[in-house]
């Protein structure tokens, strides 16, 4: 646990828990910094009673000192500032995460657009196993909201599409996630048995959110660090974190946690990744560095012939192009994609052109 006392130590204090107020701590570190901002702030729920079960037991509610706000004005005013010191902190094309209830959550996403963010999903999150409503005087609120944007409009932020959808059987992730919230050995727990926190998040909704939104190595920040789950998760998935967290047990909880908390072999910390993602190798490029040489016969799969020239071009009889173009005509197509298209022969065997492309690209990691 680290603490900062003076606002020009501006040195990055990775992997750390940083002790005070989260929008001074913010502008202590350097403009332009952080690669993700996820950020649980107070829901400001006005509780105005205890709340009780049917059997007369009391509801463990989130009653703590840190979410009581004299005014909606007063939220509001501390929601404008801790979200300017996010802005500030965030490198060009960084990106935030919010989550909320619906006593908070469009209160942030005004503020989000006052200040310049652009909002790029909201998500919501479906709990499976929603605590019930035990008056029976409202719908059981079963689900809380996220909403995801990027620092400017226009901003190049990440988003890893090919992990999110493998992560989701194939199919397209979408913006309803069902996921469980903390229960059995996750729900962690203080001295007297009761639970360390009352809003802990389940590392399901962190581990989906960081796949998705960055990359190994990034910066990720969580003003409102709790006990840890965003480090927790961060620290698994070899990403670098922040954590900031004004209360003192919650500290101590979340600095347990991470101590038991070990890093992924690299080797499980790859991702799937869209194609258009990968460098950008010319055809041209085989040729110069010899890999194919020109006057070389490349094959297609049902036995058609071009010829390699020297300036990365092929010709088959009066078709001269690219490899796509001359690939397009012979199949008498649209477009075709010449590098699954064409094969060239080592060893006796035929061997796809793209196997030469991967090991350039493989290079250039």
């Amino acid at each position: 646990m680290t603490k900062l006392n003076d606002a020009a130590d501006i040195r990055l204090p990775l992997n750390q828990i940083i002790a005070g107020d989260c929008v001074e701590v913010m502008n202590s570190l350097p403009a332009g910094s952080v690669d993700l901002i996820f950020a649980d702030p107070p829901y400001n729920l006005q509780l105005k009673a205890d709340l009780h079960r049917p059997d007369n037991s009391k509801v463990d509610a989130v009653d703590d000192a840190w979410d009581q706000f004299d005014s909606f004005a007063v939220y509001d005013k501390f929601t404008k500032a801790w979200l300017s010191a996010a802005q500030r902190l965030l490198k060009p094309h960084g990106a935030i995460w919010v989550i909320g209830s619906y006593h908070n959550v469009f209160r942030m996403g005004a503020e989000l657009q006052n200040q310049g963010f652009w909002i790029l999903n909201d998500v919501v999150w479906r709990k499976s196993n929603p605590m019930p409503n035990f008056r029976g005087k409202r719908l059981t609120n079963a689900h809380e909201t996220l909403i995801w944007a990027s620092k400017t409009e226009g901003a190049k932020y990440t988003f890893n599409y090919e992990a999110l959808k493998a992560l989701n059987d194939g199919i397209q992730m979408r913006s309803d996630w069902v996921l469980p919230i903390c229960t059995g050995h996750e729900r962690l727990k203080d001295g007297n048995g009761d639970k360390a926190h009352p809003t802990q998040k389940p590392e399901s909704l962190l581990h989906r959110i960081l796949i998705g939104t960055t990359n190994q190595g990034d910066v990720v920040l969580d003003p409102f660090f709790g006990t840890g789950t965003t480090g927790a998760v961060a620290k698994m998935l070899g990403r670098d974190f922040i954590g900031i967290e004004r209360e003192a047990a919650y500290r101590k909880v979340a600095e347990r946690r991470l101590d038991r908390v070990r890093r992924l072999d690299r080797s499980a910390l790859e991702v799937s990744t869209s194609k258009r993602a990968e460098p950008r190798v010319p055809f041209g490029q085989l040729v110069e560095r010899g890999m194919l040489r020109p006057g070389e016969v490349l094959t297609s799969m049902n036995g058609k012939t071009a010829k390699v020239r020297a300036d990365g071009t092929l010709v088959a009889s009066d078709v001269k192009g690219s490899i796509h173009q001359v690939g397009a005509a012979l199949e008498g197509a649209p477009s075709c994609n010449g590098w699954t298209y064409w094969q060239f022969k080592r060893d006796g065997k035929q061997v796809p052109i793209d196997v030469l492309r991967q090991q350039i690209r493989a290079e250039m990691n």
